[in-house]
């Protein structure tokens, strides 16, 4: 019986078993083309390890067969790998293009990633409205306008835009206050708007200042100064001493703009300039933005890498993803030589409807300010160093404080916040070894209706099971986006409710965090009301008998001058900032709010012309269809949906 082979055991062996590894690359490369296009490279999960791009698909993907000339991290990929992806291209050109796509939606664990994904603000110009606004704008250049930017912050946005204001007096109200106004506002009493909303002055003259700001937007700065150096020499010389001092003031605005912008290179009317500076399993990445001849600012970028790889090919991926949705200038200066620099500057000048060139300056002012901007790449990882440094530190005191088996990678902190139930929101705010991470910050409106008011416990089950029922379905244990520490606001109370959640989505409780144990802490007292019924913390345990929790513990306070008690502290008040902060803005929205927002059809402009005709939401409710219908914008079947949610009774 022992040696007789059954026909289950003849099928099992007829299975072949899945390949993986390199015998699974060796087979993918007996049917991949020559050709150009992008691959991707999965685990046994499905989740994607690595997008990359290729001019042959066959080559770049035999480099992978074999373990032998790659670093430990790039094998390590090679031996997860169970499955790969591939997409052919026609150009290589596209395979670039699709390869960034691919790499900031996906966010491969083993690709250079760009964490701070956001839009740059800019100044717009928006013409869609025959009294033309200006405004800062982020996002897709959609609006009709034109445009000043990217500027790398929203203070030297808001700077600009206010000296901008004063040089060319054009409106930054929205066309519904534009619209409603009777007198000019303070912008006009404080000389930066013309008022054209009260007819304070000409359209004519309104399109000339418009132009003139659009001539100031396009580089034309000396020519825009020029001219209204003559207009003051002109109105002086007419007597007209009030408008020739309007007219200087003007210039003078213009002037700071020109002076206030640190470093200008005459040269440079319209580019981006990046350098890399790498250090310590780290690398910064320095942006200048240049536009219109002018400086608007640098900004410094730390993008996720793996430590064996080298800065031009950090550069290179940034600088791909970072144009992805972005209009590249017509000139990228960058500090490393990139293999694939003609490729990218094809790829760019495609995307864009331009040419664009990436070069890296040898000599000259270009050059230098590439040493410049390496320097401040210098500096600001070295700050970053620190600064981890300083917090891998205080984690590991919090390990030691809650008997954990690492330092927690990554700490979520939860709290609530209403005004007797109303406009409830819960809040979530995140933190890693580098500091509070503003961009993974969440908010969730409570909609159950089944929570009373004040309910807090209630509140914080809802928050807590929408937030780990998702994490469940889309992350594993030990990934960067699985928490570490789950930190409540609260007593034992709100402990015991956050236990229960995460109990019900199977997920384990304790200190074992490098086994994807979640450990579970709240934080109660050490708060009191001020004047404005506001909840703050003091600084110390002892003066406030602040608690915290641990499942299964005795409560326990902490020293007061424990380095582990202000950072908690700190996570508990971030949190509540949020909170509070959140729900003051939706509360503020709410008390804007009509009836008539709930009507399909009843937008901003209709909803004014309603309140404006009939003089409040009653009255409109109060109503009849054939009144409803005199208003403008309304049509007799608007009419009619109007009247029908008021009256559904018919």
């Amino acid at each position: 019986m022992g040696g007789m082979t059954t026909q289950a055991d003849q099928d099992q062996e007829d299975v072949a078993a899945p390949l993986s590894g390199t015998d699974l690359i060796a087979d993918e490369l007996k049917r991949l083309p020559p050709r150009p296009g992008v691959y991707r490279m999965m685990n046994a999960e499905g989740d994607v390890l690595y997008v990359g791009k290729a001019k042959s698909l066959k080559a770049r993907v035999a480099s992978y067969a074999t373990l032998n000339g790659h670093s430990t991290r790039i094998a390590r990929m090679i031996l997860e790998t169970a499955a790969m992806e591939f997409v052919v291209t026609d150009t290589e050109t596209e395979s670039l293009l699709l390869e960034a796509n691919l790499i900031k939606s996906l966010k491969p664990r083993y690709n250079v990633l760009l964490r701070d994904d956001k839009s740059f603000a800019n100044i717009l110009i928006a013409t869609d409205h025959e009294t033309p606004r200006i405004m800062k704008h982020r996002g897709a250049h959609t609006r009709p306008g034109h445009y000043f930017g990217p500027f790398a912050s929203a203070g030297a946005v808001n700077r600009t835009l206010n000296t901008l204001q004063k040089a060319f007096l054009l409106r930054s109200c929205t066309d519904n206050v534009l619209e409603s106004r009777s007198r000019p506002c303070l912008l006009h009493q404080i000389k930066r708007c013309s008022a054209p909303c009260v007819d304070l002055i000409s359209t004519d003259d309104y399109s000339a200042l418009v132009e003139e700001a659009r001539a100031f937007l396009k580089g034309k700065n000396r020519d825009v100064q020029a001219a209204l150096s003559r207009q003051m020499e002109d109105a002086a010389g007419d007597l007209d001493f009030e408008r020739a001092a309007a007219l200087r003031d003007r210039i003078r605005a213009l002037t700071y703009v020109q002076e206030s912008q640190g470093i200008n290179i005459s040269s440079l009317e319209e580019a981006d300039v990046f350098a890399i500076h790498a250090d310590g399993g780290q690398a910064c990445i320095q942006s200048f933005f240049f536009r219109a001849g002018q400086n608007l600012g640098a900004l410094s970028h730390f993008p996720r890498h793996g430590q064996e790889e080298p800065p031009a090919d950090i550069l290179e991926s940034f600088i791909a993803q970072f144009y992805d949705g972005k209009a590249p200038p017509r000139l990228i200066l960058v500090s490393e030589r990139l293999e694939n620099q003609s490729l990218l500057a094809d790829a760019l000048s495609t995307t864009a409807g331009h040419r664009v060139d990436v070069l890296r300056p040898e000599r000259g002012e270009k050059a230098q300010l590439i040493v410049q901007t390496r320097n401040n790449a210098r500096e600001a990882l070295g700050r970053r160093l620190s600064e981890t440094a300083s917090q891998t530190k205080l984690l590991m005191a919090v390990q030691d404080q809650l008997d954990l088996s690492a330092p927690p990678k990554r700490i979520e902190v939860y709290d609530n916040s209403h005004i007797s139930g109303t406009n409830a929101i819960g809040a979530m705010v995140v933190a890693t070894d580098e500091g509070f991470r503003k961009n993974q910050y969440r908010t969730f409106n409570i909609k159950a209706e089944d929570i009373s008011a004040g309910d807090d416990f209630g509140m914080m089950r809802e928050v807590l099971d929408r937030r780990f029922k998702r994490l469940v379905k889309e992350e594993q244990p030990g990934s960067e986006n699985w928490p570490s520490l789950v930190v409540i606001d609260g007593g034992l109370g709100q402990l015991n409710a956050a236990k229960s959640v995460l109990e019900d989505h199977g997920l384990l409780i304790g200190g074992d965090i490098e086994a994807g144990e979640i450990c579970l802490l709240s934080i109660a007292k050490g708060r009191r009301e001020n004047e404005r019924g506001e909840r703050r913390a003091d600084r110390t345990a002892a003066a406030t008998g602040e608690q915290f929790f641990l499942p299964g513990q005795t409560p326990f306070t902490l020293p007061p001058r424990s380095e582990v008690l202000y950072y908690l502290q700190r996570l508990r008040d971030e949190a509540h900032r949020f909170a509070i902060g959140t729900h003051r803005a939706k509360r503020s929205r709410e008390a804007t709010r009509t009836p008539l927002d709930d009507i399909e059809g009843i937008g901003a402009k209709r909803k004014k012309a309603l309140l404006h005709h009939f003089g409040s939401a009653k009255a409109v409710a109060r109503a009849k269809a054939k009144d409803l219908a005199a208003v403008e914008g309304i049509s007799a079947a608007l009419a009619d949906r109007i009247y029908a949610h008021f009256h559904p009774e018919g």
